[in-house]
């Protein structure tokens, strides 16, 4: 029982390896391709014996031609459903990233390099549904098999299953393939209001709904706000009744956004409070302003376009947790 428990791991790892870096195209041979009779497949052998039985029985020489030919169908279609997957063209693709609670699709290349077609293919992976496929006689096509992302981070795709009954169903054969390819999950964004603007600062600069040179009013102060900025002559005048006063500025330089980790309320668990600085981030770049993002260990300095939006998920979805 231990020689046979230490020799298991080996043989699966000869039997389902990638025999490549990961990311190269692999060809199915006879070794990764297994086969087994399918219920049909086991009521058609069940129906034979019955029907040879009854040939012997009675001895009827038609009986037996029958169940002879049926029986050479049977094993015609197994070559044909083995055939089905041999010499198959297996290459992984790129994953587009998706947010938490999404469908995760891990793209495959199907090449077909001979002049018969490959028809009713299947693929799927861990506990997923499957996806068909058909590829043309030297054709070749492209699966998207799909995943449940439930979680942020980087998404491993499991074990896929290359199956297929074609072309009597009465027998299944399969593949086990194990690319080594992974999906970027997104935190899942909150809904919530987007801060006050002009509450952080970048590198000594004010940034706020807009720049410093007219006066556009007064507003409530915030735990950002710096005391250099306080209007303390109109905040004397409530007489410490209302919250102290900041002077707001428009015109000048353009308003840029810098969402930090402290604008979201501490009380809430990590990953809504990076469901809601994902929010702000995509509700920025729709209105095409400027933004930053500083969190504890990392700090990305104010930008817009969709590679730094990218650059500013992707830290999000990496945050330590």
């Amino acid at each position: 029982m231990k020689i046979a428990a230490q020799v298991t791991p080996y043989l699966k790892q000869l039997l389902f390896r990638w025999k490549s870096d990961g990311t190269g195209p692999l060809r199915l041979g006879q070794r990764r391709i297994f086969i087994v009779p399918s219920r049909g497949g086991l009521l058609f052998a069940l129906a034979l014996a019955v029907m040879l039985l009854g040939a012997i029985n009675y001895n009827l020489a038609l009986g037996h031609a029958l169940v002879f030919l049926l029986a050479g169908l049977g094993i015609v279609g197994m070559i044909h459903t083995f055939r089905n997957l041999f010499g198959l063209i297996v290459t992984p693709g790129r994953c587009e990233p998706v947010f938490a609670g999404e469908t995760a699709f891990f793209p495959l290349s199907l090449d077909n390099d001979r002049t018969a077609p490959r028809l009713a293919l299947e693929l799927a992976a861990d506990a997923a549904l499957p996806v068909g496929a058909a590829i043309e006689g030297l054709g070749k096509t492209r699966v998207r098999v799909p995943l449940p992302a439930h979680r942020r981070g980087w998404l491993a795709l499991p074990r896929v299953r290359l199956a297929t009954r074609y072309p009597l169903g009465l027998f299944t054969a399969w593949s086990y393939l194990q690319p080594e390819m992974r999906c970027l999950v997104y935190p899942q964004p909150v809904a919530a209001p987007l801060p006050m603007a002009g509450t952080s600062h970048w590198g000594g600069e004010l940034h706020g709904d807009g720049g410093q040179e007219d006066f556009a009013g007064f507003r409530d102060r915030q735990p950002a706000d710096s005391p250099r900025h306080v209007a303390w002559k109109a905040s004397a005048r409530n007489a410490g009744e209302g919250p102290l006063l900041i002077k707001a500025f428009a015109g000048g330089a353009q308003s840029k956004l810098v969402f930090e980790w402290q604008h979201t309320a501490p009380e809430l668990s990590d990953e809504i409070r990076l469901g809601m600085l994902t929010g702000w981030i995509l509700a920025a770049e729709a209105a095409g302003s400027s933004y930053g993002l500083r969190l504890p260990h990392l700090s990305l300095p104010p930008g817009r376009g969709s590679r730094h939006c990218q650059q500013c998920l992707e830290a999000l979805a990496l945050f330590p947790s």
